[in-house]
């Protein structure tokens, strides 16, 4: 089996300025989870439509997301009790580019995900400037409600189809940290289908044949349900089950 690093390189590739025309700020997501081992074959399926994102010659590009929540955790709460109308907020770090934004994410009550945000210098644990002013225009939310309360880091793969219409993301090497609190999950897969409307895909229908569902938890809420054993979670434990059951896996 070749290896997720021979496969990239059959890839044509896209600088990041090319890319960025798909921007996809308001969009439809579809998210599949499969154990790594199935990356390569997929991959090799996949390199004759679409792209590879690369910068500075780095196709594997790092990942450092601090996200926020209420001290009672109500966005995640939101998520999890299937509330439409939901926000989360994060600082992201792209650490292969050194770039950083604020961002937040909005899902409407039409299933459509849209997103602001502006750069700011680096994660922050405070919401200042800014960053501020666009959580108060944005949301209801202010800087005094929210604390930072999970740090995710990961490893991304980044496709954009030679149409130009759809961008796919693929993280592997998923790590949770909260203080002393870490878990990390080699073995998983997260792809993220990325559209601004529904139309058919490639790589949703290669994964369809590889019997890999859909499936709508988010990276956030899986990190707060892996180190939060108290919190609310009946919503997500079939998925909690299948995700360490493919993290385990060997296919």
């Amino acid at each position: 089996m070749s290896t997720i690093d021979e496969m990239i390189t059959l890839f044509e590739p896209i600088p990041l300025e090319k890319m960025d025309e798909v921007k996809l700020l308001n969009r439809m997501d579809s998210k599949f989870i499969f154990n790594a081992a199935k990356l390569p074959c997929v991959l090799e399926q996949l390199y004759a439509s679409y792209y590879v994102l690369e910068i500075g010659m780095v196709r594997l590009q790092r990942y450092e997301t601090l996200y926020f929540d209420t001290p009672e955790h109500r966005l995640y709460l939101n998520h999890h009790n299937k509330r439409l109308n939901r926000f989360k907020v994060r600082s992201r770090k792209y650490v292969d580019s050194g770039l950083c934004y604020f961002e937040i994410k909005f899902k409407n009550n039409k299933g459509r995900t849209l997103k602001e945000r502006n750069r700011q210098k680096g994660p922050q644990e405070e919401i200042t400037g800014k960053q501020e002013r666009l959580l108060t225009t944005t949301t209801k939310l202010t800087p005094g409600m929210l604390q930072p309360v999970l740090w995710v880091n990961f490893t991304r793969i980044t496709l954009v189809n030679h149409g130009m219409s759809e961008r796919v993301t693929i993280d592997t090497g998923l790590t949770f940290r909260h203080g002393l609190a870490e878990r990390s999950y080699p073995g998983l897969v997260i792809a993220e289908v990325k559209q601004d409307r529904s139309a058919p895909s490639v790589i949703s229908g290669i994964l369809h044949r590889e019997h890999v569902p859909g499936t709508n938890i988010s990276k956030y809420c899986l990190g707060i349900i892996s180190l939060n054993q108290e919190i609310k979670q009946n919503n997500f434990k079939q998925k909690l089950i299948h995700i360490n059951k493919l993290n385990h896996d060997i296919c």
